[in-house]
């Protein structure tokens, strides 16, 4: 079993301000885990791992936290304060250009940012960022139109963008949970090929990619094989594969009803041990919808 390593004294007193402002303020906002989890596209279960300090606080669920309890991130993370500050870049000032120049420049260095990192966007934020970057600079009104071509990068109708976590749900003695925040790359698929192999899944926003590790599921996963998971099944609906967290680890594992408020975790390799929980032990944070093996020939 791969243990968490515990964080340092300073990253752990991060979380606890933060869980500590979060239930200070949720009654009052009406906020519960499950709608942070939402608002920060993450699981419920990787809200509690921030709140309870098993994983360090990083930017982007700051940001998400101090807007819906309306404290600022500097209150529970000084360090993150620092780094979206940093990120955020430093503000144009009007000083002898005027406001129409400022705008113009902030938007040409967007555009050039897109042309070069724009690939690791979604068609979507790419259309959403191109289209906000245009209208300022034709609102600046100087006809400096820095010009940008996402012509190869743009999805087309009948395709749908899979990103690729950065996560791996263990297939035999459980990994740590991760948290679906960060992505490292990519896949672009073919919508009518999908419905062609029978796929339901909830939306194409909630698919994506993830590696199987070790051999409890073989020979239905095989060890490091990618699956396609449906993040928008967080409960059980019937018997199949899920990702799930049990025992405080992440696993793969294939779920049947047991009655009387139990699941039998089942691994489909015979030399593995089956179990039987209690259905509220088990977080189901994905539905697992397809797996490429790749088989030597």
């Amino acid at each position: 079993m791969t243990k968490k390593k515990e964080l340092s004294p300073e990253l752990k007193a991060e979380c606890d301000a933060a869980k500590a402002l979060f239930i200070a303020r949720k009654n009052a906002l009406g906020l519960t885990q499950a709608k942070l989890a939402e608002a920060a596209e993450m699981s419920p279960a990787g809200v509690a791992m921030y709140l309870n300090g098993v994983n360090p606080l990083n930017a982007k669920f700051a940001a998400v936290l101090s807007r819906l309890i309306g404290e600022p991130v500097g209150k529970f993370s000084p360090r993150l304060a620092q780094e979206i500050e940093t990120i955020s870049g430093a503000v144009i000032q009007e000083k002898q250009y005027g406001q129409s120049t400022a705008k113009e420049s902030a938007a040409a260095q967007v555009m050039m940012m897109l042309q070069k990192h724009g690939k690791a966007l979604t068609g979507q934020a790419q259309e959403r960022l191109l289209q906000a970057v245009t209208d300022s600079l034709a609102e600046s009104k100087t006809g400096n139109v820095i010009a940008a071509d996402f012509s190869g990068s743009r999805l087309k109708p009948d395709e749908i963008l899979i990103p690729q976590y950065d996560v791996r749900g263990s297939m035999g003695h459980g990994q740590v949970p991760a948290d679906y925040t960060d992505f490292m790359r990519n896949v672009v698929v073919s919508a009518p090929q999908l419905e062609k192999l029978g796929l339901d899944y909830t939306s194409p926003a909630n698919l994506a990619i993830i590696s199987g590790w070790g051999q409890s599921m073989a020979p239905t996963i095989q060890d490091k094989d990618p699956v396609i998971v449906d993040r928008g099944v967080t409960d059980f609906i019937g018997d199949g594969v899920y990702v799930i967290t049990w025992d405080g680890m992440l696993y793969i594992k294939r779920l049947q009803s047991a009655g009387d408020g139990k699941l039998e975790l089942i691994s489909d390799n015979p030399k593995h041990k089956d179990r039987v929980v209690n259905t509220d032990e088990v977080a189901i944070h994905a539905r697992v919808l397809l797996v490429w093996n790749a088989q030597k020939l």
